[in-house]
């Protein structure tokens, strides 16, 4: 356990720190689902919009340092190619 003054206020702030981060990721990952449900479904319109609205959750995961910048790019492009996919 930690003796110290600052070491007793990181834990605090590590703690507080992993609550906000795990909104954040849950966040994002339903924003995720909602396009996984939509591709499922057929729906390419609802696909599409999804999707639109998912790109700026990723990116703000990246900005906030949630998720690393090339898993949110990956996950982006893999998405879109199958959204492409569906429309064709």
């Amino acid at each position: 356990m930690a003796n110290h003054k600052s070491a007793k206020k990181r834990i605090r702030r590590n703690a507080n720190r992993a609550i906000i981060n795990g909104a954040r990721m849950s966040r994002i990952r339903t924003f995720l689902k909602k396009v996984e449900v939509a591709i499922s479904a057929g729906d390419a319109e609802q696909a599409r919009e999804a999707l639109r609205n998912a790109q700026p959750e990723l990116m703000r995961g990246v900005t906030r340092g949630v998720i690393h910048k090339n898993t949110a790019s990956r996950k982006m492009s893999r998405l879109s190619s199958r959204v492409k996919a569906l429309a064709a």
